[in-house]
C-alpha cells in the first residue's frame, strides 16, 4: 500500500491566513494596534520629561536650601554680641556700663 502526499494539506497553514483578503478585512484592527502603538510611545516620551522636570527642581531645591543654610549662619554670626559691637563702634554707638533705671509711673 503506497501513501501519497496530499500537496493541498502539507502547505504551511500560516501561508492561506497572510493573503490579501485577510489583511483588507483586518485594516481596522491594524490602525487601532497602530493608534495603540502610537500613544503608549508618547505616554514614554511624556513619563522621560516629567522626570527631567522632578530632577531639576529637585537641583533648584538642593541649591536653595544650601543658600538658605548658608545665609542663615551669617546671619547667627553677625547677631554675636561682639559682631554687634564692631559694626556699632563706627556709628558712636557704645554698650552702657550703667544699670538701667525703671520708671514708675504714678
Amino acid at each position: 500500500m503506497a501513501t501519497t502526499i496530499n500537496t493541498s494539506t502539507s502547505k504551511n497553514p500560516l501561508k492561506g491566513l497572510f493573503n490579501y483578503q485577510w489583511i483588507v478585512s483586518n485594516i481596522p484592527f491594524f490602525l487601532f494596534l497602530t493608534a495603540l502603538t502610537v500613544l503608549y510611545i508618547a505616554n514614554g516620551h511624556s513619563g522621560d520629561k516629567i522626570v527631567r522636570k522632578i530632577n531639576t527642581t529637585n537641583n533648584e531645591l538642593k541649591e536653595l536650601q544650601f543658600e538658605y543654610k548658608t545665609l542663615k549662619s551669617e546671619v547667627m554670626f553677625k547677631s554675636e554680641e561682639a559682631e554687634v559691637l564692631k559694626a556699632a563702634t563706627p556709628l558712636g554707638l557704645k554698650i552702657s556700663r550703667e544699670t538701667p533705671q525703671r520708671l514708675k509711673v504714678k
